[in-house]
Formats: C-alpha cells, sequence, structure tokens
C-alpha cells in the first residue's frame, strides 16, 4: 500500500503506511535493537545500536554510516511513553559537529500501531526537526526505513 506523507513548515513530519503483520511483531521491531538495526537505516546506510533500554525513561543511542564509513551520523534520546502495541514516544536529538544536523533541539517522536482490515496502521510524527538538509530528507529517510521495516514485518519464515 502506498505512503502517505505530510510536512509542515513547523518543523513536523507525519508519514503513514499498512503493514500486513500484527501490531505487536511490528512493536517488537521498534523495541529489540537487532531488528531496529536491521530496518531503521535508510537505503545505502548500516545501523549500529550503540544502546537501547526500551522503557519509559530508558535511553537508546545509535549511528547510522554510508558501507566506507566515509559519512555518518550519531543520534539518541530516551522513551517518554510505551503503550505496548498501541503508542511509542520517544525524542531525538542528533550528536556531533555535522553542519547537517547542527540542531541543539531535542526532537520527538511518536508511533502509533493501529489494527485495521489485513494488518496495522503505522503512523509516524516526528517534530523540531531542525531546519535544512535533516528536514529536508526526513520524508525520503522514513519512507526507505519504512521499505526495509515492511520487508521484515511481512516475511513469513517456515521454521
Amino acid at each position: 500500500m502506498p505512503t502517505k506523507q505530510a510536512q509542515t513548515k513547523t518543523g513536523t513530519l507525519r508519514i503513514s503506511r499498512v503493514f500486513k503483520a500484527p501490531p505487536e511483531r511490528i512493536w517488537r521491531c521498534f523495541t529489540d535493537p537487532d531488528a531496529y538495526a536491521k530496518w531503521c537505516p535508510p537505503h545505502g546506510f548500516t545501523g549500529h545500536v550503540h544502546h537501547m533500554d526500551a522503557k519509559v525513561g530508558g535511553t537508546y543511542r545509535m549511528s547510522f554510516n554510508t558501507i566506507d564509513r566515509s559519512w555518518g551520523h550519531t543520534f539518541g534520546g530516551r522513551y517518554v511513553e510505551m503503550k505496548p502495541y498501541e503508542r511509542l514516544v520517544f525524542t531525538n536529538a542528533f550528536e556531533g559537529n555535522d553542519p547537517v544536523f547542527a540542531n541543539d533541539a531535542e526532537m520527538r517522536t511518536t508511533i502509533t500501531f493501529k489494527p485495521v482490515k489485513g494488518g496495522t496502521e503505522v503512523t509516524v510524527v516526528q517534530e523540531g526537526l531542525p531546519p535544512g538538509p535533516a528536514a529536508d530528507g526526513a520524508p525520503v529517510g522514513w519512507g526507505q526505513s519504512l521499505d526495509n521495516l515492511q520487508r521484515l514485518v511481512e516475511q513469513e519464515l517456515p521454521f
């Protein structure tokens, strides 16, 4: 099913997609570090979860890098709200001196999981995106990440 996207001038991104998978399976992909590292990096990047304590008040830290490690960025935050299989809210902020991601502000990402006919609708709302390349690339990056997530959760393995 196609992705629906909308971006406003306020630095907020909203993107939704329906997955042919139950909410529990998709939820695990957001809270298991190995699964997260597999689907979250956009195309052309690898991901490494340095730390993930997926509970309210817990923190996480992750990095994306190009294959040759010539470019990458590290980010992290804390878990604000967790209602298993329904809603996940976490903060995120970029680390380092890369001017592309220079931003002292903390972003907030809300993921909702809604059972629908044939699967689960996942909606991502990311607020507080810094202006410039980070905000401009967010719709493409999230779209590619959701492509990866779709391949992961819709795969039925025979064992």
